[in-house]
């Protein structure tokens, strides 16, 4: 299964970008980061049977082992493609959201979407790092 991370916002060269490089590295599955402008820009063309994962603080938390579980049910029932939608200073719209699959939470606090990646590619890392044993 794919792991797609779609974001908002450049993170050209910085500690965050990496960060996020050295554990998208490290992750067995197949990934792929896109990033999209701050505003507008239409989100990429996705598999069929894609699920959507929008990164939102209102969303729920997951233990680590709870995340590896979810994206190996996905895996397991034939998901070709998990889209994780990280979004820029102002969040995600409201249709967004409400058509995710999953809305995912790092706790109540708000992020900077640069430390959200590195975030979510860490917890990645650490899902196919679990499932593989």
């Amino acid at each position: 299964m794919l792991l797609h991370i779609i974001s908002r916002g450049k993170i050209e060269r910085s500690p965050e970008a990496e960060l996020t490089d050295r554990y998208m590295k490290r992750i067995s599955w197949p990934t792929r980061m896109t990033e999209l402008p701050d505003r507008g820009g239409s989100l990429p063309e996705g598999a069929a049977n894609a699920i959507t994962v929008v990164l939102d603080e209102r969303g729920k938390p997951l233990s680590s082992m709870d995340f590896a579980l979810k994206l190996e049910a996905w895996r397991d029932t034939g998901r070709r493609e998990t889209r994780f939608l990280i979004g820029a200073a102002d969040g995600h719209d409201q249709r967004l959201r409400e058509g995710a699959d999953l809305l995912l939470s790092f706790g109540p606090a708000t992020w900077p979407h640069l430390l959200v990646r590195a975030m979510l590619v860490e917890q990645l890392f650490r899902a196919s790092s679990n499932l593989a044993n």
